[in-house]
């Protein structure tokens, strides 16, 4: 493993880039709101007698209808402006959180109501998200993507770790409808920054149908050996973990501690994103999937502490050690995918990423309630624990994994 640091007269900045600084000011913007509204939004279905299974049905809801419609959302954000896409969805998210809140506050919410709109608010967050995720490609010149993808989730982890401790703060003092508010505020600023960009708003007629852009991207994916066998690993990932983080982290925790630890909790993990952000910007292994896999592995650490601690501390320990962990992986991760994936091409194989890897999430959601009520909620936090990290080990013995290496312009020599 090689590891450099370029001088730091040399070292890329991709914020002196006006169309870069925009582009991070409206995903940091929308990721404060989104660490708010999952502690609000887990309350809210508490304090209308939600048990831990309609919990998991309303969390199901948003992701499945979040899957249902990222295909469509790759396939568009490679044929029309990403732009457009990204000003367009962060409007239209900002009413539909916004009629969310005020169904809370004006206590007429109902859980089949907070599902249906939660629903409408993943399927407007799944044809944001491929286009979003495509656009550093775009802003930032090669020579900067490596640093540019590290600043962005940098800062995207940084509104989110003040984002869940906001949450929990404010759900304690005024309530889930207030807080879930404050995420619609943060998709009007989205929308404003993402305005200000000056990026091509046209892109070159495409003679093909959806559907053969469809299969032109799922061929990207397939030639990469490397990239479907990750993006299975995900898969498996979010199937255990989905459940143990947004049903049984707000009981176990929440209410067994209490409900502004568990926000605390979720700002530890965002935390160790936070930190591991920064630890990527020095940190340059020349094989980085295999170095990455690693890391993924501490995941486990944060199950394992909600199963074996009734005390705060030891959570916190192991919900910023999952952060820090997750985080490394998922730099490595973007910077693989950045590099190897034409841009032509990027919107469409982020859409693959996404809808592989979350694909089981709302199956996870939706058993997880029954599951952890048959077999008890420590027991199935540890089986989440053997399987995330289990699986990540698994994943060094992959050669497509193990050989992938990170390009010489990005900073290793």
């Amino acid at each position: 493993m090689t590891v450099t640091a370029e001088p730091p007269a040399k070292r890329p900045a991709p914020l002196r880039h006006r169309n870069f600084r925009r582009l991070v000011t409206g995903t940091a913007s929308s990721s404060l709101g989104n660490a708010i509204t999952p502690v609000a939004l887990a309350f809210a279905v508490l304090d209308l007698g939600g048990t831990a299974t309609q919990l998991g049905l309303v969390e199901a809801v948003f992701a499945a209808c979040q899957v249902l419609t990222t295909l469509a959302g790759g396939v568009l954000g490679d044929r029309v402006s990403r732009k457009v896409m990204m000003e367009g969805t962060a409007a239209i998210s900002a009413v539909v959180i916004g009629a969310l809140a005020a169904t809370v506050i004006l206590d007429v919410a109902t859980i089949p109501s907070i599902a249906v709109m939660g629903g409408l608010a993943g399927i407007v967050a799944a044809l944001n998200q491929p286009s979003a995720m495509a656009m550093t490609k775009v802003v930032v010149p090669d020579e900067d993507l490596g640093a540019a993808v590290s600043v962005r989730s940098l800062l995207q982890t940084t509104a989110a770790t003040i984002g869940y401790a906001l949450g929990g703060v404010l759900v304690a003092a005024v309530g889930p409808g207030w807080a879930i508010t404050i995420d619609a505020v943060t998709f009007v600023i989205a929308a404003i920054a993402y305005s200000g960009m000056r990026v091509p708003h046209e892109r070159e007629p495409r003679k093909a149908s959806m559907l053969a852009d469809l299969g032109e991207g799922f061929r990207e994916v397939v030639r990469h050996s490397w990239l479907w066998f990750l993006i299975l690993q995900a898969l498996l990932y979010h199937l255990f973990w989905s459940g143990a983080h947004s049903v049984l982290g707000p009981i176990v925790v929440g209410e067994g501690i209490g409900r502004a630890s568990w926000g605390f909790a979720l700002a530890a993990l965002m935390a160790g994103f936070f930190v591991g952000g920064l630890f990527c910007l020095r940190f340059r292994p020349r094989r980085l999937l295999a170095v990455g896999v690693y890391f993924l592995a501490m995941t486990g650490l944060f199950p394992i502490s909600m199963a074996v601690s009734d005390t705060l501390w030891p959570i916190l320990l192991g919900a910023f050690l999952h952060g820090f962990g997750l985080q490394v992986f998922d730099v490595f991760w973007q910077i693989a995918i950045q590099q190897e994936i034409p841009e032509e091409k990027l919107s469409r194989v982020y859409s693959f990423d996404i809808v592989g890897s979350f694909v089981a999430r709302p199956v996870g959601l939706a058993l997880v309630g029954p599951v952890a009520v048959a077999v008890g909620f420590d027991t199935w936090l540890l089986v989440v624990a053997a399987v995330i990290s289990g699986s990540a080990l698994l994943s060094i013995s992959f050669a497509g994994v193990r050989r992938l290496e990170r390009a010489p312009e990005q900073g290793v020599v």
